[in-house]
């Protein structure tokens, strides 16, 4: 079959229109503490082209299934762009993570797997979005994460200021910014360059296309209010089950029923009580245990129970235990429930030993996820943003990252 150029040109049109944002997959409910990082301790992997790339997870099956990634390059709207693999991979895909061992004298057995990128057999080429996607053996979409990989061409200047509307003075942070694209030349910087700005890599919340604000010779600069505005929030809670059987602060008490059981004191609204510095990690968790060496394979899996006071505030509306543990999904595994006998909405979920960051947030009707009626918002609150620099330059066909800038509101300004 032969097509003219004119059918040429509607087949790539009719392409793009149904091309699919690559959104994260969350895992069914035998996987769990999926930790994805680069080099640092970041939640969320940015990584210099070449860099190493870490995912580790456990499946509490045990039963040493095959799992297999997959990689899909993006460009800046999350779209699969129109590089072929063999232009984005050096090596191949598809393969099987070989790396994984059992538990060790845990009470709750579990595989353990362990990938790193590159590796043996495959290389990424070229900086941009992208997306890994895990496979089982019977080629079912277990899972999926995103990352991206950048050149430090562009130098990024930051500062986070209050926000100037007295309708947000004491809620909301705003983050500023100049681009100082000493590696390339720019003709038409409005179209060539676009950024994201993510507030605790958090991509739901992220702040796309904002265009410069104006150019000072080739420095972009970025001194929007509203535009690159985002809710303070609050600091996270926390509790840390390194120890088994040691209650603290945060845990009244502990039980044993099959598994250890850790219960959480009852957590207060915070939103109407003044803002107090709680050091956190910006909802993160890092694996840990006294009860071993080896925390991939002899940290223990705990079953813990949060409450929190049920108030006209969440209406009947559904709320969720809140945190990186699980990539902020909201499911049914860490949606809170009513009890009636003590008046407290509750939730108990299976989470690996360690120390971990969550909060709560309320599924208002329409999907609309609320995010700080029970924490409160403050401009006080320590926030990590982060912005990415894109670049598409004429005849290019898909998006480069030639810069990552990075700034914390720890030292906020007026």
């Amino acid at each position: 079959m032969r097509f003219n150029p004119k059918q040429i040109v509607c087949l790539l049109f009719v392409s793009s229109m149904f091309a699919q944002v690559q959104e994260e997959v969350d895992p069914p409910s035998n996987i769990k503490s999926i930790i994805f990082k680069g080099p640092t301790e970041d939640q969320f992997p940015i990584v210099q082209l070449g860099e190493t790339i870490r995912l580790e997870f456990d499946d509490i099956l045990a039963n040493e299934q095959d799992y297999y990634y997959r990689f899909v390059h993006c460009d800046y709207d999350w779209t699969p762009s129109r590089l072929l693999k063999s232009q984005f991979l050096r090596g191949m895909d598809n393969q099987r993570i070989v790396n994984y061992e059992n538990s060790y004298t845990t009470l709750q057995p579990y595989s353990n797997y362990q990938l790193s990128i590159p590796n043996a057999q495959v290389r990424l080429k070229v900086t941009g979005n992208y997306l890994i996607k895990i496979y089982n053996s019977y080629d079912e979409l277990q899972f999926s994460r995103r990352f991206v990989v950048y050149r430090d061409v562009v130098k990024v200047g930051a500062i986070v200021k209050r926000s100037r509307d007295f309708n947000y003075l004491n809620e909301k942070q705003v983050v500023q910014f100049n681009l100082n694209p000493a590696g390339i030349q720019l003709v038409n910087p409005k179209k060539e360059v676009k950024v994201a700005i993510l507030q605790n890599y958090h991509w739901p919340t992220a702040r796309y296309n904002i265009a410069p604000q104006f150019t000072l010779g080739s420095e972009l600069v970025y001194k929007y209010d509203q535009e690159t505005s985002f809710y303070g929030g609050n600091e996270y809670l926390n509790f840390d089950t390194s120890d088994l059987r040691a209650p603290s602060a945060v845990i009244s008490r502990i039980e044993f029923k099959k598994l250890y059981n850790h219960y959480l004191f009852t957590d207060r609204y915070r939103s109407e009580r003044p803002y107090t510095f709680y050091p956190d990690i910006n909802g993160d968790f890092v694996i840990r245990t006294l009860q071993g060496t080896d925390v991939s394979r002899e940290a223990e899996y705990t079953n813990v129970h949060f409450s929190l006071p049920y108030t006209d505030a969440l209406a009947l509306d559904k709320v969720y235990v809140f945190g990186k543990y699980n990539n902020y999904a909201l499911n049914e595994e860490n949606q809170m429930h009513y009890n009636e006998d003590t008046g407290l909405m509750e939730a108990s979920i299976k989470m690996k030993q360690g120390f971990h960051n969550y909060k709560y947030v309320i599924e208002r009707e329409g999907d609309v996820i609320d995010l700080n009626t029970v924490c409160g918002n403050f401009h006080f609150t320590e926030n990590n943003y982060t912005i990415l620099v894109y670049y598409r330059n004429f005849g290019d066909i898909y998006d480069s990252v030639l810069g990552v800038g990075s700034v914390n509101s720890r030292n906020i300004a007026n």
